[in-house]
């Protein structure tokens, strides 16, 4: 698997905590965030990381900003992606499950580090169950224009 990760300055620390677990877990990755913590515009954050995944360059993408919104509205811009704004276990498991999400955002400012490990390590670790959802999955594609 190879990852995708970038953040703007309100997700600068998270994107280093997420990446140190991606080391931990033996997954390849690259880093397209900020090296500084000067403000910069999460659109120019995202669009590396989104239109790698688009592309096939990477399996998966993660995204992260202050709240993680900006992040996944930026993100879900590009076609192919499905990028799902998570911040607890559940919606991390369901998205890969049945969304088969693309791109995971979080929000540095609306959990903490722990958790945010925790959700990224389920959303990596869990497959699309396919089945009926394959079908719903391609009426998302069939909306992008």
């Amino acid at each position: 698997m190879r990852i995708a990760i970038s953040s703007d300055h309100g997700g600068n620390n998270l994107r280093r905590e997420i990446m140190q677990l991606l080391g931990e877990l033996n997954i390849s990755y690259e880093d397209f965030g900020p090296q500084s913590a000067d403000s910069v515009d999460y659109p120019d954050y995202a669009k590396p990381v989104t239109e790698g995944v688009a592309s096939g360059e990477f399996d998966k993408g993660i995204l992260i900003c202050g709240t993680g919104i900006g992040m996944s509205i930026a993100a879900n811009k590009i076609k192919g992606i499905r990028c799902a704004l998570v911040h607890d276990l559940f919606s991390a498991k369901a998205t890969r499950c049945h969304n088969d999400s693309n791109v995971l955002a979080m929000g540095e400012r609306v959990i903490g580090p722990g958790l945010a490990r925790e959700i990224a390590k389920v959303w990596l670790e869990t497959d699309f169950e396919g089945g009926r959802h394959t079908r719903r999955v391609e009426k998302i594609a069939e909306l992008e224009q």
